[in-house]
């Protein structure tokens, strides 16, 4: 029996879709179909949910965003240009079977997507990128590029304290001398989504680069998706808002999405490591099992990450047709 790829709905067959979606061990909230409509109202996208069905078993998910400009088609996942941690393709129910089998699944599954996407969508330009989808040789076979990247990840399943004993010694020091009178760490609210985005637009300003995400969408986000999806953390000194950090949160993973710059606030706290600290430590005592800082590509922003001693995950950014497209949607992006 093949594996049939049927197309459901962001809004008739929302409920169906995010059943698949909390079955599926390589999602996160930016899969739920909330997210996803709101991931394509922002890059002005349209959305095809792909589902693999093995009989009346669902086999896997694959979100992807159309993108059309005058003649040119693109397919992407995540949308281009979009804020989402990862998307690409998820599957479901194959922990117990044989290598051969889930090989086999998983190369139809695939094929059956990219089938649908040439037939029915005909990009110039297509891009995904897996991050907890570790099996990307089908995309090999079918004639895509495959270019690695990388993220950090730390195993929450083990003790605060051994987590604490594991990080660097400045981090250490940093956490456990930092005046516990002078400062508090807490989840926020949405008011503080906007304090936290403004501060990351800020800090990309600063450095002569352009930071497209609005607080509409993260606050949207956080109104649509189910409570805990994303938390806002903050670091407030003397009553004041200092630093915070968006966490996205799925039911085994927190992703450190948006924020953690560097602070303006001249004060005696490391405010970024006490806010990383307090989103670990949270993580570890409510049974998450990892902490993905998502990213490990630029180096002066890896030495402050591996303080924590996560260890290197490969993720995969997978390309077919022609460059010159995605700099065209870039452009528009910047200027639209």
């Amino acid at each position: 029996m093949g594996i049939d790829i049927r197309v459901l709905d962001t809004e008739t067959d929302a409920e169906e879709w995010n059943r698949y979606v909390e079955r599926s061990p390589g999602t996160n909230p930016f899969f739920r179909a909330e997210a996803l409509e709101l991931q394509a109202a922002d890059s002005e996208t349209t959305p095809h949910l792909l589902a693999g069905f093995k009989g009346q078993e669902a086999v896997g998910l694959f979100p992807v965003f159309e993108y059309n400009k005058g003649p040119i088609t693109g397919v992407f996942s995540p949308a281009p240009f979009s804020w989402s941690c990862y998307l690409g393709p998820a599957l479901l129910n194959v922990d117990k079977l044989k290598q051969r089998k889930a090989d086999r699944r998983t190369k139809r599954f695939l094929e059956g997507c990219l089938e649908w996407i040439e037939s029915e969508l005909s990009p110039v330009y297509t891009k995904f990128v897996a991050a907890e989808f570790p099996d990307v040789r089908p995309f090999t076979w079918n004639g895509y590029e495959v270019e690695p990247g990388y993220t950090y990840v730390l195993d929450l399943d083990r003790s605060t304290d051994d987590l604490l004993d594991r990080f660097s010694s400045d981090a250490r020091s940093n956490i456990r001398n930092a005046p516990e009178d002078r400062y508090v760490v807490e989840e926020g609210t949405i008011d503080d989504i906007d304090r936290i985005v403004d501060q990351v637009r800020a800090r990309y300003e600063s450095q002569g680069q352009s930071y497209q995400m609005n607080n509409g969408f993260a606050r949207s986000l956080y109104q649509l998706l189910p409570d805990g999806a994303i938390r806002p953390y903050v670091c407030r000194v003397d009553g004041e808002f200092v630093g915070g950090i968006l966490v996205v949160e799925s039911e085994t993973t927190r992703y450190r999405w948006q924020g953690g710059v560097k602070p303006d606030a001249d004060v005696d706290v490391s405010i970024n490591d006490v806010l990383d600290w307090h989103v670990i430590r949270d993580g570890a005592e409510n049974g998450l099992e990892r902490y993905d800082l998502v990213g490990a590509g630029v180096p002066s922003i890896n030495r402050y990450k591996a303080k924590f001693n996560p260890e290197l995950r490969s993720q995969f950014t997978i390309t077919n047709g022609s460059y010159g497209v995605n700099l065209l949607i870039d452009r528009y992006r910047k200027f639209r």
